[in-house]
């Protein structure tokens, strides 16, 4: 009888009126506080659910959500039908969209687990973020740890190092305007049977189990006269593209911050691989700082690309003749921050065999000659003379395309056709930072290509 139902009553009956509509306006704030209380039961606060609808477009564009289902998942807020509907999803933003909309029908435990599985997968910034709405929507101060520092992620590029002991608030996370990243839990989608069937004949054979070799060399911690900086979100993106060769059916070598030299060494190692001669393709990824030309060392020497090339074509690999090679270089070719123009119409968006004889003189029973070079294909993060943009939480921006891309349409799209649509996602992407160089800037990739057939991964293809 003297509970807090009561005393409400009692000091709204103790509340002068002056007019008609202060009473409606009183009986709004009880039907209000008698909904909350409802609430509180039998579905998430109110003030939860507001803290989620404001920060709704920040945690569509930047959560990562592998790991964070699992978490979910243990907690009992969303079930394994649940976590599945959500992964059906195309791409990370719609992914995203669908675990924001599911939330706030979970129950009241749903927010305060949300956040403690941010908190574990590493994306505390995003529980700061929440909790600071939250003490805002509740008045009350907020907890001490929504101090934003120089951790949260921001866009660099690969070799333009960020201003040093910079400070940095929540509006410098960078994100990008189609509101896409790199998926949050790669998962490849197999080729079906029928496409294999109408499509292989005209295509390279790839069939071997595994399909190739791929070999990840990463470097993040530089050392000697260059004075280059440490790559952060490098780690990130070759733990990205290692879970992707492998699903793609690739056998994966690993090598991580290494001089020039051995580089070079290395890579003619690799190169010389028995196993190739049984194997029908190859993929090198080369992540590092880089110049027009080349990619730096860990102390600070540069190994040329055409080196690389040369190790691989076809007089010096003669185990990878005829095959495929495909090469990704995230590295800068030039240190100019891509600055961007204005569309002048002012759109977000624009519509978008034989063999050949020759008369003089032919000898029977000769090889067949090649080209010095063939059967490659090379896609690059960014133009000549450009910076390639890389974000210090999420990776660089052409991995986190590639990945996304080649995850979802290998299985019916060949390797060409699949740079092209990395060039897309790159084309809309753009920096946020504002006070920074950084701010609006932009990046554009680009391949070039000397294979002679259509190039389909094929995932999955013959089942294993």
């Amino acid at each position: 009888m003297g509970g807090p139902r009561a005393a409400r009553e009692k000091r709204v009956m103790a509340t002068p009126i002056a007019s008609s509509r202060a009473a409606m306006q009183q009986k709004g704030v009880m039907a209000a506080d008698r909904g909350r209380r409802i609430l509180g039961v039998c579905g998430m606060h109110p003030d939860h659910q507001e803290a989620l609808k404001k920060n709704r477009v920040v945690l569509a564009q930047q959560l990562l959500l592998g790991e964070l289902l699992e978490h979910l998942l243990e907690k009992d807020i969303i079930t394994l039908e649940m976590r599945e509907h959500i992964q059906a999803k195309v791409g990370s933003f719609g992914q995203n969209v669908e675990l924001l909309n599911l939330l706030p029908k979970r129950g009241p435990q749903a927010f305060h687990a949300f956040c403690a599985a941010l908190r574990e997968t590493k994306q505390s910034h995003l529980e700061d973020l929440l909790l600071t709405t939250l003490s805002d929507l509740q008045h009350v101060p907020p907890p001490l740890s929504c101090d934003y520092d120089s951790s949260l992620s921001f866009p660099v590029c690969e070799s333009c190092p960020p201003p040093k002991h910079l400070r940095l608030s929540v509006d410098t996370v960078e994100s990008s305007l189609d509101g896409g990243d790199g998926p949050p839990c790669l998962q490849v989608k197999p080729c079906t049977p029928e496409f294999y069937q109408t499509h292989y004949q005209l295509a390279y054979r790839l069939q071997s189990q595994p399909r190739g070799l791929a070999l990840v060399l990463s470097n993040v911690h530089f050392t000697g006269e260059k004075d280059l900086e440490f790559r952060s979100g490098g780690d990130v993106d070759h733990s990205t593209l290692i879970a992707l060769f492998k699903l793609l059916g690739y056998k994966v070598h690993i090598l991580l911050d290494q001089t020039a030299q051995d580089m070079q060494e290395k890579l003619q190692d690799f190169a010389q691989l028995p196993a190739h001669r049984v194997m029908d393709s190859c993929i090198v990824a080369l992540l590092s700082h880089g110049v027009d030309g080349g990619v730096y060392g860990v102390d600070g020497k540069l190994l040329q690309l055409q080196e690389v090339f040369r190790i691989f074509d076809n007089a010096n690999c003669p185990s990878l003749q005829n095959k495929p090679k495909m090469f990704f270089i995230q590295a800068c070719r030039g240190d100019e921050t891509d600055r961007g123009v204005d569309q002048q119409d002012g759109k977000h968006h624009a519509p978008s065999p034989g063999c050949e004889e020759s008369d003089a003189g032919r000898e029977d029973l000769l090889k067949m000659r090649l080209p010095t070079r063939s059967d490659m294909i090379c896609g690059y993060a960014c133009l000549k003379g450009t910076a390639a943009m890389r974000n210090t939480k999420r990776g660089s921006w052409y991995i986190e395309a590639l990945s996304q891309v080649f995850s979802q349409r290998a299985c019916d799209m060949h390797v060409a056709d699949m740079l092209v649509k990395v060039n897309a996602l790159i084309k809309e992407r753009e920096g946020y930072a504002p006070g920074t160089e950084f701010h609006r800037c932009k990046e554009m990739s680009e391949y070039c290509s000397t294979l002679c057939r259509h190039l389909y991964l094929f995932p999955g293809h013959p089942p294993t």
